[in-house]
């Protein structure tokens, strides 16, 4: 089975309702054990294209994974993207800037995170939380965060003009499902150590944080660095739809060989 994965792509200039994305995404396909193995199948595919970008040299992959708590960030990663080798792959999480980075303007550490020419780059958060939490929780004004779009935009399309490809992936959890997934966070001792007092505070600012995504899907949706709406109420199919765009933005990039720099035929091993 196959699904057009373009489905899942804001259209630069389009409104976002997420009230009118399912969070499933697997209706009309609930052949769960052939979506599994199209799953296995895509994943097989990361290292080769990826030993591929690494041997070329010459262009990035940056991966940008935002959602609510318990959307499945940290999940993705682990079961999509842990075949990728370590040598030319780097995850970065975004927690609350540090006074160091605070002294600098707010894409500061962001670029510095970004990936070297030949490495995958995977950002858990990312810049768009100072369009997200500082929005909602009203860190800054409005006459300071309103900006930030144009900025993100313009930083975004630097990077792509540096030959940095984008790959922006919102995971779209329902409230219902989080609570479920938070509530087994709690009861779970396997998974209860990342229960944070601080991710049930801000469920209760629901209708605030969908308002500001909706607005970053909205407003930074670009032709060079598109965003995706991911189904993650169901693992499965979230891991399935992310494996599927990571594996077609890497085949459209196409990364070659480099041609070696010595005839391989005039090579004698003494």
């Amino acid at each position: 089975m196959k699904i057009d994965l373009s489905m899942y792509r804001v259209k630069p200039g389009a409104k976002v309702k997420l009230r009118d994305r399912d969070a499933d995404g697997a209706d009309g396909t609930r052949e769960r054990a052939a979506v599994e193995e199209r799953t296995a199948a895509l994943v097989a595919r990361l290292p080769d294209l990826q030993h591929r970008l690494h041997a070329e040299g010459r262009r990035a992959l940056l991966v940008v994974l935002q959602g609510m708590d318990a959307s499945g960030k940290d999940g993705t990663i682990r079961r999509v993207m842990s075949v990728l080798n370590p040598q030319g792959c780097r995850v970065v999480s975004f927690k609350a800037p540090s006074e160091e980075e605070l002294a600098h303007d707010f894409l500061w550490r962001i670029h510095r995170a970004c990936p070297r020419r030949g490495e995958v780059g995977i950002f858990n958060r990312s810049h768009y939380e100072d369009v997200l939490i500082v929005r909602v929780r009203n860190l800054v004004p409005k006459s300071v965060w309103s900006k930030r779009y144009d900025q993100i935009n313009a930083f975004e399309d630097i990077l792509a003009q540096n030959d940095v490809t984008l790959l922006k992936l919102f995971l779209h959890v329902s409230h219902k499902e989080q609570r479920k997934r938070l509530l087994r966070r709690i009861k779970d001792p396997a998974r209860n150590w990342k229960s944070d007092p601080a991710d049930l505070e801000e469920r209760e600012h629901w209708p605030a944080y969908i308002r500001a995504y909706e607005a970053a899907l909205a407003r930074c949706s670009t032709e060079a660095a598109p965003w995706h709406v991911i189904p993650a109420d169901r693992k499965w199919f979230r891991d399935y739809v992310v494996a599927g765009l990571l594996v077609e933005t890497l085949e459209r990039m196409d990364p070659q060989f480099p041609k070696p720099k010595t005839d391989p035929a005039s090579l004698r091993v003494p």
